[in-house]
């Protein structure tokens, strides 16, 4: 296994790499992953030295929590945490987000990841007056008391949210969309979470593979992948999708970006070095189809940070290409 760079997850205490796994790609909405290509994933992000796996139960219904559930019992020994997410098997509705509903659900994950306690489950996006309830920390502190979880955090879709998050005592980390055409989180939330010794989580990281420079007007995605069915939010918030940037200005601005990348070094590995180097970042998910992409994204901890003068032109790239369409929107 290789040495990654390990930071701490907030108050808990745990030690996982600044790049992690995020795991939708093995449970639904990316394309299909076998099986064994799901399982190769996972050994070779362990082999590549990443300790966080990051899942959620409605993953191919539970799917990707079963998968990394049988990982860990074939290799107990790999130091790995994992964190789950709940909310999303009901309707967005706040009376769902409830102890009785929170006991199902982790008791659920807790029987797909084969674990007694889960390392950390997150509120899933769940609707915004949901992060403002005492009702609900309370329940997650319940959650913590019973040993059904470790601790616990939200993933959340705008900055206020995660910003409300942050101000909760018992909260872990916040898991919010970081990449560099979404710079918004910098001004506020990786201030405020620095200061109440909060994690941070970057999701999305590549703008859904937009950041790799491999997609063109031509590519075709597949019935059952997202990046088809969600570019408007026509299933879930569409910040999700591209970072919620519409395809055709992603592609201009990715092809921009790509004549950034450091050299010896993919725009993809790039961007992920770019994330991983701002103050306040615990860990970054990417996912990965296959072995190589996880082997590839892993090795963006390696590289040297990026210059001051790259940091500029990706600031000037944004406020140029990206800010005037989503920046007030998240």
């Amino acid at each position: 296994m290789h040495r990654m760079e390990q930071r701490v997850l907030g108050p808990s205490g745990r030690q996982v790499s600044v790049v992690g796994l995020g795991t939708w790609q093995l449970g639904a909405d990316w394309g299909e992953v076998d099986e064994p290509r799901a399982r190769a994933v996972l050994d070779a992000a362990a082999d590549a030295g990443v300790t966080f796996f990051d899942t959620a139960d409605v993953y191919g219904d539970g799917r990707s929590e079963r998968l990394i559930g049988a990982f860990l019992r074939a290799r107990p020994d790999a130091g790995i945490t994992v964190a789950t997410k709940m909310g999303r098997r009901v309707a967005q509705l706040p009376e769902h987000y409830v102890l009785d509903n929170f006991r199902a659900w982790t008791d659920r994950s807790r029987a797909n990841l084969g674990v007694e306690t889960l390392d950390l489950v997150q509120l899933h996006c769940p609707p915004t007056p949901v992060v403002s309830s005492d009702a609900v920390f309370d329940a997650l502190d319940t959650l913590v008391d019973e040993g059904r979880v470790a601790g616990y955090g939200v993933s959340v879709e705008t900055c206020d949210e995660a910003l409300t998050a942050i101000a909760r005592p018992g909260v872990v980390s916040v898991q919010i969309i970081l990449n560099p055409f979404r710079l918004k989180p910098l001004e506020r939330v990786l201030p405020a979470a620095g200061a109440a010794g909060v994690g941070v989580i970057a999701r999305v990281p590549l703008a859904s593979g937009l950041l790799s420079g491999r997609y063109t007007a031509a590519t075709v995605f597949a019935d059952d992948d997202h990046r088809a069915f969600n570019r408007n939010g026509e299933a879930f918030d569409r910040g999700e999708t591209f970072s919620g940037v519409d395809y055709a200005t992603g592609l201009t601005a990715a092809a921009e970006f790509a004549g950034l990348a450091a050299e010896g070094a993919t725009p993809a590995q790039t961007a992920l070095r770019w994330v991983i180097q701002q103050p306040g970042v615990t860990t970054v998910i990417p996912g990965a189809r296959d072995p190589e992409q996880v082997r590839a994204n892993a090795a963006a901890a390696h590289l040297p940070p990026l210059p001051e003068d790259t940091l500029a032109a990706v600031r000037a790239l944004y406020d140029e290409r990206i800010r005037p369409r989503v920046h007030a929107l998240w």
